[in-house]
């Protein structure tokens, strides 16, 4: 086994005991603390009525495993993207799909009335609406994927689309009261506890699954990135690979933003430090790369929005802007010529 190989094994390994360390901290801390010692009797004791194992199982667990899921499927779904459109500033978000989920509960919260108190069937709904407006885009811009050869002209039309429904939202936005305006903002700054227990299961599977094709795909990203001309002559049929690619990469940010908001720069930045910290561009190494440092930059923004001394949660989004915007600074001064 060479240098680079060890290395490579060894990044691997520390992302994921980074991981784990982050999850355990999200369990344990928080407004109220728990030590590690109450946290694992708790853990292991079958008594569910004590208020520690409510705090820990009902809230603090699913809202953790929900952030490694989202954080991870942002970050492949954003390495899938810029390595399609050979963009280093691509992200998930570029064909328009977070429009078309705001869009969908922009129909919900604008339209149906004040959503001061939210029921849990209006919850249910605002994200099967999420869902059904991202897919919408998504399936369209698949559709036209299989059309049209030119990848510049694909993210001009999700670019559009996204000012289509932008433009939409902006007028529902412009006929509703302020309570309904108020309950739109609150769900566009991102939240990683809105799976909750009640649809974990569905939210775990959904996103595995779509990691897994992910994961699947990395070959064909490999044959991408050299060109499009060469992936030809080694038997890539360009327009289903692209096609399949789009797919998968808007599933994920279809599911994520249904759940939890539109999360801003984690599958922007999340590729860039696979790349830098892996020295490699080769999509077997980094997509479970990407997926791991997603996850864990994910868990560690939800930690921060938790910590002890504040009274409500800060929105996920200001926290990933925090963290990823001087990353994406970097990105253009290091590819500004």
């Amino acid at each position: 086994m060479n240098t680079s190989n060890k290395l490579t094994i060894i990044y691997f390994i520390t992302a994921f005991l980074v991981g784990i360390a982050l999850f355990a901290l999200n369990i344990l801390v928080g407004s109220v603390h728990i030590p590690l010692r109450e946290a694992l009797q708790v853990i292991f004791n079958k008594d569910n009525s004590s208020a520690l194992h409510v705090i820990i199982f009902d809230y603090r667990f699913p809202q953790a495993v929900t952030a490694l899921l989202s954080g991870a499927a942002l970050a492949v779904a954003g390495l899938m993207m810029q390595t399609l459109f050979r963009n280093p500033l691509a992200d998930p978000s570029i064909l328009g799909i977070s429009s078309g989920a705001g869009l969908g509960v922009a129909s919900v919260i604008l339209v149906s009335g004040s959503l001061a108190v939210i029921p849990h069937w209006t919850a249910l709904t605002i994200t099967s609406s999420a869902f059904f407006g991202a897919v919408v885009v998504l399936a369209v811009i698949t559709l036209l994927s299989r059309r049209l050869n030119s990848m510049v002209m694909l993210i001009i039309i999700g670019i559009m689309i996204a000012y289509l429904t932008g433009a939409i939202t902006d007028i529902l936005k412009y006929f509703s009261r302020k309570e309904e305006i108020h309950a739109f903002v609150i769900w566009g700054l991102g939240d990683f506890s809105a799976v909750g227990t009640s649809n974990l299961d569905f939210y775990t599977v959904t996103i595995i699954a779509g990691l897994l094709c992910g994961m699947l795909l990395s070959k064909t990203l490999n044959m991408l990135i050299i060109g499009e001309s060469y992936a030809e002559n080694l038997g890539l049929n360009i327009r289903r690979a692209t096609a399949f690619t789009i797919a998968v990469s808007g599933f994920l940010t279809a599911v994520v933003t249904a759940f939890c908001g539109p999360i801003a720069f984690l599958g922007l930045a999340v590729p860039h430090l696979a790349r830098f910290i892996f020295h490699s561009s080769n999509h077997i190494i980094l997509t479970p790369a990407s997926a791991l440092i997603g996850a864990d930059l994910a868990l560690a923004c939800n930690l921060i929005a938790r910590l002890p001394g504040l009274e409500e949660t800060l929105p996920i989004n200001a926290v990933t802007a925090l963290i990823g915007a001087p990353i994406v600074i970097y990105v253009i001064f290091r590819y500004r010529k």
